[in-house]
């Protein structure tokens, strides 16, 4: 092994390979914990928000116990206005996507929060309503075009 090569790809300087590239994908499966809303960039581009609770079951002692995570989830283009109907508290649905840390500034302190921009969205399953009210069929699914049941009323974010 040519350790001279190797430690200069390990230390950023040098010639480097694909090999030393991170890799940012997520799928989570979950429930909506809001209705989605769309927004629009001064260019026309939908920008779809809305947030899924995920549960995880935990053993605690003896007894097992569920935990809730809650995600932010962002959804652009077409993909986003022709989902947001869908995508409405307790609608059980598969995100695929990558992370994204934004940051700011808020009363002098450093604040952040991460968001996943989806890249794949699929509708599972799990209202009350059949789909035929609901206005839609099972497994409809849509892929972003870019890359980039109860719940509270008060999610913390």
């Amino acid at each position: 092994m040519d350790t001279t090569n190797y430690n200069a790809r390990r230390s950023g300087s040098g010639k480097e390979n694909n090999m030393s590239q991170d890799l940012n994908h997520v799928i989570l499966i979950g429930r909506c914990t809001r209705d989605a809303t769309i927004k629009y960039t001064s260019g026309g581009m939908a920008i779809g928000s809305f947030s899924i609770a995920v549960n995880r079951r935990t053993k605690k002692g003896e007894q097992w116990v569920e935990e809730a995570s809650f995600f932010d989830v962002s959804l652009f283009g077409k993909s986003a206005e022709g989902l947001a109907q869908y995508l409405t508290k307790g609608k059980q649905i598969a995100v695929e996507g990558e992370l994204k840390q934004d940051r700011w500034e808020q009363d002098g302190q450093s604040r952040s929060k991460v968001v996943i921009n989806a890249s794949n969205v699929q509708l599972l399953g799990g209202n009350d309503k059949p789909a035929q009210q609901r206005g839609q069929g099972s497994g409809y699914q849509a892929q972003a075009e870019y890359s980039a049941d109860n719940f509270p009323e008060d999610i913390p974010f």
